[in-house]
């Protein structure tokens, strides 16, 4: 994802766990397969809780945390992929054309 900043909130990660923990189990039931504790974080940070509250309690966190909705996680994950360095911008063509052949000719 960015680069890390520290976000106020991260010192409640560890104590928020089991909370992440169960709402990625939450997606995976419902089919999405695998996220990243890391990854659910930065939504958090980076979106949910972007405006940081003096004085908040966990219980809002927790509520926070499980009222995430799939759909607000997978289009600011898609938005961060869009967002990634393209590991391809260095290869010509014609280098990406010899690496797919060499690929077709070794099956």
């Amino acid at each position: 994802m960015n680069a890390k900043r520290e976000h106020p909130y991260d010192s409640y990660f560890h104590i928020l766990d089991p909370t992440l923990q169960s709402k990625i189990e939450e997606f995976t039931v419902l089919g999405y397969g695998t996220i990243e504790k890391v990854d659910l974080w930065a939504f958090l940070t980076q979106k949910k809780w972007k405006t940081y509250k003096e004085g908040i309690r966990i219980y809002e966190l927790v509520s926070d945390i499980l009222s995430v909705k799939i759909g607000d996680y997978m289009n600011f994950a898609t938005v961060e992929a869009y967002k990634a360095p393209d590991l391809f911008s260095e290869i010509d063509s014609k280098e990406l054309e010899d690496l797919l052949h060499n690929t077709e000719d070794s099956n």
